[in-house]
């Protein structure tokens, strides 16, 4: 008996001692959330209510912000923008990398260095991308251009010098670089289809694009709904490409939220409109988030 409640004694604190351990490792984390996340998020939510120049003390305003932001043709313009490049960006990045993922899951030589050509843009800098990309747009002697009037194309579009072409040349610029982060992901899940799906699909006379639509898709939907979520929250939180390339022009072409809020914070030192607007971005990424996950029941499939 002497011996039974010492070992338990003994599980106890070896147990106890695991716990403080695994919190040690989580605590560095922990704090860093605190003070890079939660307080400028609670600090952002105050002076959504106040009016900041940072030179002077602030002043509650109550919802004059948000009154004022509703009636900013630069936010409204802003945010259909948003819309546009999110609405836009989402559904063409998810479709290269799962057409790239199902190309090199098919037997492909040289995967791996396929993999690592398609996954660099992820890693590579942005400013550097971005810079990369401002010249192979340049209307008068863009590669881009000089290839499209070889063609024939005589008048070719001015891409970020243009109000028409500016967005889908940030867009064009998005998907290319964020297509090989996702296609390794629908990899992953495509991995971890079993074949004998397959091959009972074969023997049933199921041709390529069935097998596709009844076994590939919803097989891999726990990977899509993922990747969807992800690739919406990135969208709508663009910024880098947009303030390197176009500052948000030509006019207000591309001029996104985050880049707003941005403008209003650092450019006109408002720093009570640009948290208003911070907050309203915030809201839009919830709900929309919350509605994917109250409705992944109907297209997502968790069996094996």
């Amino acid at each position: 008996m002497t011996e039974k409640k010492s070992k338990s004694k003994k599980g106890k604190a070896i147990i106890q001692r695991n716990r403080i351990t695994a919190y040690c490792f989580l605590l560095p984390n922990f704090i860093g959330f605190f003070i890079f996340t939660f307080i400028p998020v609670l600090a952002a939510f105050v002076l959504s209510f106040m009016q900041w120049d940072s030179a002077n003390p602030a002043k509650f305003i109550g919802l004059k912000n948000f009154e004022l932001m509703f009636k900013d043709s630069s936010f409204i313009i802003s945010f259909w923008n948003t819309i546009c490049y999110t609405f836009t960006t989402v559904p063409l990045t998810i479709i290269v990398a799962l057409a790239l993922a199902v190309a090199l899951n098919n037997g492909v030589k040289g995967i791996t260095v396929f993999r690592a050509i398609h996954f660099f843009p992820h890693v590579a800098s942005i400013v550097a991308i971005s810079v990369v990309w401002q010249f192979l747009y340049n209307a008068d002697f863009g590669p881009i251009n000089m290839f499209l009037k070889t063609m024939g194309i005589n008048d070719p579009p001015r891409w970020t010098a243009s109000v028409q072409w500016a967005m889908p040349a940030v867009i064009i610029m998005s998907v290319w670089k964020s297509a090989g982060y996702y296609m390794v992901m629908f990899l992953s899940g495509l991995k971890s289809i079993s074949n004998q799906l397959y091959e009972a699909a074969t023997i049933d006379g199921a041709n390529a694009w069935e097998k596709f639509w009844s076994i590939t898709l919803p097989m891999l939907s726990p990977t899509m709904f993922f990747v969807v979520i992800m690739c919406l929250i990135n969208s709508f939180k663009v910024f880098d490409q947009i303030y390197i390339m176009t500052e948000g022009g030509p006019g207000r072409a591309t001029s996104v939220l985050v880049y707003q809020i941005y403008s209003q914070a650092f450019i006109n030192f408002k720093f009570g409109y640009a948290s208003a607007m911070a907050l309203i971005l915030f809201l839009i990424i919830f709900i929309i988030t919350f509605i994917q996950f109250r409705f992944q029941e109907k297209w997502v499939n968790y069996t094996n």
